[in-house]
């Protein structure tokens, strides 16, 4: 997203966070973050219809030529309780003040709206040159420990690391990680970071021990190329094929769609044959199809993916009925023995079907 032009000569309205930090390392943007030294929702409303308003944060929704911006009011937050959400203790703070409650150096830069002007009050600037992320304090991670996720998302997406003292920091927590967390952004953060589909992202995740945060139960990497493998069988749900293979998910938030996905993969046991292959995945999310490759046996879902499901079966209700079979049971009894037949030689063709079922009959 590029960077939107704001008409305005003051020098109290600030491009912040990510937008800046993205303009500098020449990457699209995802968002545009535009913050004002002092009370945004009385300041920016003139810059268009106001579209909606959250006192409480000091934020506005405006719609600007066309295009919905945020505006946010500089704002001192404290965590009260330590893993959810903060509590705004003053709106219309100083930029300095606003800036420090943010995740890592190289997201707190500001750029002046009217003139372009850097500010960098946390040493921000050379650490994106040294491609670096910094917590701004000792207690980062413990306030807020969805800045591990988010830091693995940065890792991912700009070849990151972590600077020193943060990783101790990190490690540190991980080893004594506070359940008592809100898993609702935990989760918001997984499904931004598993959407990459990052191969590196999901390896460190699991090698930082960065997992415990979801699943304390020990995890072991799968000797499988995820990344890889979704780009050859493209999901809906990309991040669901690595949050799936975690063994404990009962802390999360997970709908009862995700739920089936899951429970569908974990459910199954051995297949042997290419009939019980095919009866086990044909009404299955491929994402399941995927998690039972990775986690059971991938010689059985990449022979469904590339082979089995290929195959179908052309009679019909329709058909068993002329054959003078009344409706039962029986007739999905007959669908499987022609299936099986026909998964042993594709080539068989809709009379040689119909041959099949009148064996079965008589």
């Amino acid at each position: 997203m590029d960077i939107i032009k704001i008409n305005d000569n003051s020098d109290k309205l600030y491009y912040i966070g990510g937008i800046v930090r993205d303009k500098l390392l020449g990457v699209p943007s995802l968002d545009v973050d535009i913050t004002y030294v002092g009370n945004a929702i009385e300041y920016c409303s003139k810059f268009g219809e106001v579209i909606q308003e959250n006192p409480a944060f000091g934020t506005v929704r405006v719609n600007v030529d066309g295009r919905v911006i945020d505006f946010a009011s500089t704002r001192a937050e404290v965590y009260e309780k330590k893993g959810h959400l903060p509590v705004v203790t003053k709106i219309g703070c100083s930029l300095e003040e606003d800036v420090m409650r943010r995740d890592f150096t190289v997201n707190a830069l500001a750029m002046s709206v009217s003139t372009g002007e850097i500010v960098d009050y946390v040493g921000g600037l050379e650490d994106l040159k040294s491609k670096l992320l910094r917590v701004l304090h000792e207690e980062s991670f413990i306030d807020d420990p969805t800045r591990i996720i988010r830091a693995l998302k940065f890792r991912a997406r700009f070849g990151f690391e972590l600077e020193e003292y943060t990783r101790r920091l990190q490690e540190d927590y991980l080893a004594h990680i506070n359940y008592n967390m809100s898993y609702k952004r935990v989760k918001k953060e997984l499904i931004e970071t598993f959407n990459l589909n990052s191969q590196r992202a999901f390896e460190i995740f699991v090698n930082e021990d960065i997992y415990k945060l979801v699943s304390p139960r020990k995890f072991v990497l799968p000797d499988v190329n995820i990344e890889e493998l979704i780009k050859k069988y493209p999901v809906n749900n990309v991040w669901l094929v690595y949050f799936g293979l975690l063994p404990d998910l009962s802390r999360m938030e997970i709908t009862k769609e995700e739920r089936k996905i899951i429970v569908d993969f974990r459910i199954l046991g051995a297949l042997k044959t290419d009939f019980e292959i095919y009866k086990a995945f044909q009404d299955l999310a491929l994402e399941s199809i995927l998690l039972y490759g990775i986690a059971k046996d991938m010689n059985a879902a990449v022979r469904y993916l590339d082979v089995l499901r290929h195959i179908k079966i052309s009679i019909t209700g329709e058909d068993l009925k002329r054959l003078g079979i009344e409706p039962s049971p029986e007739y999905q009894e007959i669908f499987d023995y022609v299936l099986k037949a026909k998964l042993e030689n594709p080539q068989i063709t809709y009379e040689d079907e119909i041959a099949l079922a009148k064996k079965f009959k008589n």
